[in-house]
């Protein structure tokens, strides 16, 4: 248990408003990740600050669209974080905007990409540094990788940018995106994401990965599902001496009679290495080894009121001594957790669709997303820390509650009795347990019957002129 101190927060940094509401304090774990210094940091590298007399600063400006990506339903409207801005230069006794949301949306587009982009990385690494041993698979930094897709306003430009799918008509469907993102095993922080667009040469989840190559160092291991398995990808990641656990493509044969046998469904096999592909650079290629020495483990998962499954999974931690075939079945569940992180960024978050209608503010968007995510990671890491508990282990949506109660009070200094409240959002935070439920059954049915309004299938303008002949 670890005791909370009275303050330490940094008072004069103007990005204390960014800051504070995440549980900034020194005596704290995590306290160095993306704290106010760190923030304006990064800002400053990038040549990235708003004048000092501009009155949407550039803390205030990414202080308020943070709150819009982590609340939902009216909360996420412009007219709200402007709101929310007045009621802060109220409280700090500066003149408050008009209500006009246009100056404020003027200023979110000169938030810099880099600059977000770089709190989302830098804040991953640190928090993955200051991790506990025991939340890491067998001591190493395992990386989880799964896509997504998310789609955004039906205008012109984005629209070029990220066409919406060809069998869908002109004007009926949305643009959409494709993304990859590498997570966290042991915080659930993202380190990365590419997107691009959904159809079209090289747009895959793979070719998507292969842009994110850099994120992963030495020792690291990569578990991903079977779309990402081939030949490539596994030299290309232990080329920088970085492992993989993936599961065996539906395409690829696997015949535990040949190869070197360790043990029960678990063999040694070799792969040769393919012809050049079109995108990959001929100097690449000649590096690329001609085989590879892989192990492939086959178990069965069973599920009660379901049928067993059998998988084969293959990884290049070819120890059976110091990884056992259980081991390595256990590593490539964990994989699921993916699943449940990318649901938490698109549902809680809304990154499912977001509301910007230009390419560069989407980005922008996408981005503080992120960011936000990986703050209130930060929450639940420092709440796992204080409390002896997993942070995957606790309720993401729960802590987003937690942060948003004292969002004011803590951004405008106005707490009575912060070390008080620091102690109540941890208890709070690590009092909502959630992956522990055995057995739990629910059918994907609803009980609510929504309006039965019909599906678009003609452009809205179209419908107009139809209902003003009759």
């Amino acid at each position: 248990m670890v005791t909370i101190p009275a303050h330490g927060t940094s008072r004069q940094n103007p990005f204390s408003t960014v800051a504070n509401p995440f549980l900034q304090n020194e005596g704290l774990p995590f306290a160095d990740t993306l704290d106010a210094e760190s923030i304006q940091r990064v800002f400053r590298d990038e040549d990235a600050l708003f004048g000092e007399d501009d009155l949407f600063s550039t803390p205030i400006v990414l202080w308020a669209f943070l709150a819009q990506v982590l609340r939902d339903g009216k909360g996420v409207a412009c007219t709200s974080a402007v709101a929310d801005i007045a009621t802060y230069m109220t409280q700090t006794g500066q003149r408050p905007p008009c209500g006009d949301t246009g100056d404020y949306c003027r200023a979110r587009a000169k938030l810099s990409l880099p600059a977000l982009r770089h709190l989302v990385t830098e804040s991953a690494g640190q928090l993955e540094r200051s991790a506990s041993p025991s939340w890491r698979w067998k001591g190493l930094h395992a990386k989880l990788v799964d896509g997504f897709t998310f789609t955004m306003p039906d205008t012109p430009e984005n629209q070029e940018a990220f066409p919406q799918v060809k069998s869908q008509a002109s004007g009926v469907g949305f643009p959409i995106a494709r993304a990859c993102a590498v997570l966290s095993l042991a915080t659930a922080s993202v380190y990365d994401v590419a997107i691009g667009r959904y159809e079209g040469k090289e747009t895959g989840e793979s070719a998507l990965l292969r842009d994110m190559l850099d994120t992963f160092e030495l020792g690291d291991v990569a578990v991903f599902d079977r779309c990402y398995c081939s030949f490539m990808m596994l030299a290309l990641l232990r080329g920088r001496g970085v492992h993989g656990c993936v599961r065996l493509h539906q395409r690829r044969h696997s015949d535990f009679r040949q190869g070197h046998r360790l043990g029960q469904d678990d063999h040694l096999v070799t792969w040769m290495r393919p012809i050049q592909p079109k995108w990959m650079a001929t100097e690449v290629y000649e590096q690329i080894p001609e085989t590879i020495t892989l192990r492939e483990v086959r178990y069965t998962v069973t599920t009660p009121g379901s049928r067993p499954q059998t998988l084969t999974v293959v990884t290049t931690l070819t120890d059976p001594k110091q990884y056992s075939a259980k081991d390595i079945a256990e590593l490539y569940g964990y994989r699921w957790n993916v699943e449940l992180d990318i649901r938490d960024i698109k549902q809680t978050l809304g990154l499912d669709h977001v509301r910007c209608k230009s390419p560069e503010m989407v980005r922008r968007e996408l981005w503080v997303t992120l960011l936000a995510y990986n703050l209130i990671r930060k929450v639940i890491a420092t709440a796992a820390a204080v409390h002896d508990k997993q942070p995957r282990c606790l309720s993401f949506t729960s802590a987003c509650q937690a942060v948003l109660s004292s969002w004011i009070l803590l951004a405008t200094e106005a707490v009575r009795d912060e070390r008080a409240l620091w102690g109540t959002t941890l208890k709070l935070v690590a009092a909502h347990e959630v992956a522990n439920r055995p057995g739990r059954i629910e059918p994907r049915v609803l009980k609510r019957r929504r309006h039965r309004y019909p599906l678009m299938q003609r452009p809205r303008n179209q419908r107009r002129e139809e209902i003003g002949k009759t």
